[in-house]
């Protein structure tokens, strides 16, 4: 159920119709540069959701270390 080459023909028939063949590589060199900024939108959140998950595992595994440091002196002192 994809896009089949007729409609790909249309759509770019409908585009040179709308903003002619002098416009047409800014339009599509606009596009491209949208692109690649969704792109790296993309990249930079995923880095950022990676160093987050990161953060927590290093903070949980601190957490669980100084309450079983804790747990083992509270044992001593018994």
């Amino acid at each position: 159920m994809g896009i089949g080459v007729w409609q790909i023909v249309l759509i770019l028939a409908i585009v040179l119709i709308i903003f002619g063949a002098g416009k047409l590589p800014k339009v599509m060199g606009d596009m491209g540069k949208g692109i690649k900024s969704f792109k790296a939108g993309i990249n930079e959140k995923d880095e950022d959701s990676a160093a987050s998950a990161k953060t927590i595992e290093n903070n949980t595994s601190a957490t669980v270390s100084s309450e079983s440091k804790d747990n083992e002196k509270d044992s001593v002192k018994s």
